[in-house]
């Protein structure tokens, strides 16, 4: 029985599930409340770029369902199909936190630089770090298993990074949000918890991260 799946992952995975459909309960609730300023996301997006001196930044259509992001190359915001032109309050704290992102690129944020910094090296030693640690398991070498240990520690703070990012681009969304007179009262509740379920997402994937990296110490430490 593989005690340490039992008691660091599984816990860590179910998590993750309840997170992942507490966001999607959220962005489908929030999206029936429509905002009162009856704008829609890309034309808030682009007012909130201008009151923060990013008209450089372009505003993009993207497919599929919440795949909103800001490309810090292009200086290009991409809003998914359902939220693009929608003017729901839900529809309106994701293009805002996007904007956050674009605004802590503005304002070279230091978190945000150095994960961004750390994303080709957290690619390589995600995907490296579990064959380098099952080959040295099976084989029994220390010097592999330790190896894959430390890559995947990297993918660890990698994610452990992210925290302050997402969380500090939601406080930069509802903040602009408001001061901008885009949302008000009740709706800047309804936003808050469509962006607090999604920063859920992104702990659950740090816990996952972490329960793992605590499983193969476990198994590291059977096979000394």
């Amino acid at each position: 029985m593989d005690v340490g799946y039992v008691i660091f992952v599984l816990p860590a995975f179910i998590f993750a599930l309840w997170a992942q459909g507490k966001v999607r309960s959220a962005y489908d609730n929030y999206s029936r409340v429509y905002a009162k300023s009856g704008q829609p996301a890309y034309i808030v997006a682009a007012s909130l770029l201008r009151d923060a001196g990013l008209e450089d930044v372009r505003i993009e259509r993207t497919p599929g369902i919440l795949t909103d992001h800001y490309d810090p190359r292009s200086k290009v915001l991409r809003l998914s199909s359902g939220v693009y032109d929608s003017t729901s309050v839900a529809a309106l704290g994701i293009a805002a936190h996007e904007v956050g992102h674009a605004v802590q690129h503005g304002v070279s944020y230091a978190p945000l630089a150095i994960r961004n910094s750390l994303i080709p090296v957290a690619h390589f030693t995600s995907s490296a770090a579990i064959p380098l640690f099952l080959i040295g398991f099976f084989m029994r070498s220390g010097t592999l298993m330790d190896l894959g240990l430390l890559f995947f520690l990297g993918a660890v703070l990698f994610q452990v990074i992210t925290l302050p990012v997402e969380f500090d681009a939601s406080r930069r969304a509802l903040n602009m949000l408001e001061s901008s007179g885009c949302v008000s009262g009740t709706e800047s509740v309804h936003v808050g918890n469509v962006l607090n379920a999604a920063a859920l997402t992104y702990v659950a994937a740090t816990a996952v991260a972490v329960g793992q990296f605590l499983r193969l110490l476990l198994l590291r430490g059977r096979r000394d």
